[in-house]
Order: structure tokens, then sequence, then C-alpha cells
């Protein structure tokens, strides 16, 4: 296909095409003539996982750029390359590593991954940016005097642990390997306004059973 039907197939601009172009994110298209290319479905799939990382994830260039350069290592298994993806995206709030509070969340923390069974999350520790919003996440709780003990974590990991389910699940339905990685960018950012939403929606609907008169 030519340069105009990649964009309209894409939904991206011919422009913003021709960018990602001279910025290496998208590989150039075969030379058909001294200027004129042609472009394959692998331009397609590579132009919808840079959506999916500066739209949906908000990622600058830059770090769309190192993060497609992680992701085409011919060395790294799919895990790898959808990790890489997903850790690149914002994190909120990184915890300091210094403060008691953080210090002592991180021993929750881990005593909550060792419990759970989580290897992998338990091995990375403060590689994983979500495991550093997670003690930031703890820390905060506990500098309010709010319950952040073992017990009180425990129901929140596991239900999030059957999300986690779903999202995979959701991903391994695409067959192609970049297609994957697209998707898990675009449901981590996307569901987690569906789970805050829903999460709302419940406790409305716990509240008015305890505590609503009459109920």
């Amino acid at each position: 296909m030519r340069l105009a039907e990649l964009s309209e197939r894409s939904g991206i601009s011919t422009a913003t095409v021709k960018y990602y172009l001279r910025e290496g994110l998208l590989p150039p298209g075969r030379r058909i003539s001294a200027t004129q290319a042609e472009y394959g479905e692998a331009h397609l799939r590579r132009l919808r996982l840079i959506r999916a990382l500066t739209q949906v994830g908000r990622l600058p260039v830059a770090t769309v750029r190192e993060v497609l350069g992680s992701i085409d290592e011919p060395s790294k298994d799919q895990h790898s390359r959808i990790g890489t993806a997903v850790w690149a995206l914002p994190h909120g709030t990184q915890p300091d590593p210094d403060s008691p509070e953080a210090q002592d969340a991180e021993r929750t923390a881990q005593a909550l991954l060792k419990d759970l069974g989580w290897s992998f999350s338990y091995e990375a520790g403060a590689a994983s940016p979500a495991y550093r919003m997670l003690i930031g996440a703890i820390a905060a709780l506990r500098r309010l005097g709010y319950p952040s003990a073992m017990e009180h974590l425990l129901p929140y990991a596991r239900a999030a642990g059957q999300a986690a389910e779903a999202d995979v699940e959701l991903i391994a339905g695409y067959d192609d390997p970049e297609q994957q990685i697209e998707a898990a960018v675009a449901c981590t950012v996307l569901y987690e306004p569906v789970l805050l939403s829903l999460r709302r929606l419940a406790e409305a609907e716990e509240s008015n059973r305890r505590f609503r008169a009459g109920s």
C-alpha cells in the first residue's frame, strides 16, 4: 500500500506518519521510485502500536523509541516485550526509599507478594514501577493512619489477580505478537477507569445495603 492508504487505514495523518518515519519509530517502506515507497501490514500494525503508546499511554516520542527498540530485541520473549511496554507507562508518584514509612511499607509489600505466590513480581522488586507505586500507596495509608496490614490488603490483591487473568485472556485473544503488545498497553490504560468506576459503584451498593435507613 502507498502512504495515503497507510494513513487512511491506520487513522493517522500522512504528516504524522512521515514524522514517525523521520524519527525512526516506523521502519521505511520498500522503495519503488525516487519519491514513493510501498508499505505492508507490518507497518500498519506498528502504527497502531505507536498510537497506543503515544495517544493512549501518553508516552513521549523519545520513550516510545526506547520501548520499540526493546520490543524489537530478538532475544526477548513475548512476556518481556509486553512488560517493557507496560512498565514504560506512567505509574504515579514513586516513594522516597529512605523514608521510614516506605521501608516499612516495602516489608509489607514483600510479605504480600510472597503470600500470594506472585514470584515474578517478588523477584523483580524495585525494578518494577508498579511495585514502587504499591509501596508509595501503602506508605501513604500508614502516614494517614488508615488500615494497611496484610489482612487489609489481601482482598484487594486477590481481586486484582482476577482482573489480571481477564486482562491476559483478552490480550492472548490476538494472534499477532505486536497486536498483543498494543492490546496490553491499551487495556492497562483504558480498563483502569473501568475498574475504578465499577469499584465506586459497588461501594455505593454496599453502603446502601449496610447504612441506608430501613435497609
